[in-house]
């Protein structure tokens, strides 16, 4: 039984760069093309196989230690690009001053996305999801450059998350036999609300 199953979603690649050298800086230079292989782009500086072991996983390894690069490339959302952007008290946040490799269009909620979820291509061409990359004060830097005064802005625009649903359940006839609660009852309807918020800082 296949454990991944496809879903009808369907992604619009508007966007390409890359890194080549984020100790110089974390911006990112426009392309039109790439040919990506098993180290992510040819020229990104965090390609390759390997890489050493940063903060976001420091909870399993020690700074330094070299691990398994899953994060050769860094995937923005067009639409969340544009709701940080406009949060921020801007027209738009080019997508080269957040250090990305690609941004795409038309995935809801994008930043949700499951780990181990798929991105293929009809070539075969495959981008397998790792984790969520949460805001860092890193590309705020790059936005005070070129919008003075917005760059402190960045990072509590992209941080807020709130999402929820509302599910109604109609259960039918059901008889309860709590002590304080039992009996038949011909109708059985239940209304679950759940919220959940986060700031991330």
């Amino acid at each position: 039984m296949p454990a991944l199953k496809p879903t009808s979603y369907v992604a619009r690649i508007v966007w390409l760069g890359q890194v080549p050298n984020r100790k110089a800086s974390l911006r990112a230079v426009p392309i039109v093309h790439v040919d990506a292989d098993f180290d992510g782009f040819p020229g990104e500086d965090h390609a390759g196989v390997t890489r050493p072991a940063c903060v976001r996983v420091k909870a399993q390894h020690a700074r330094g230690t070299i691990i398994r690069n899953v994060r050769q490339l860094s995937v923005i959302s067009a639409e969340q690009l544009a709701e940080t952007a406009a949060d921020m008290g801007l027209e738009a946040i080019d997508p080269a001053l957040l250090g990305a490799s690609m941004v795409v269009e038309g995935i809801p909620d994008f930043t949700h996305v499951p780990p181990s979820s798929r991105f293929q291509a009809p070539s075969g061409a495959t981008l397998v999801v790792d984790m969520e990359n949460r805001p860092c004060s890193l590309p705020a830097r790059e936005v005070e450059r070129e919008a003075e005064g917005f760059g402190a802005r960045y990072k509590p625009s992209a941080s807020w998350m709130f999402g929820g649903y509302i599910n109604y359940m109609d259960l039918g006839k059901s008889k309860i036999e709590a002590e304080r609660f039992g009996g038949d009852f011909d109708e059985n309807r239940a209304i679950q609300i759940m919220a959940n918020f986060s700031w991330i800082f």
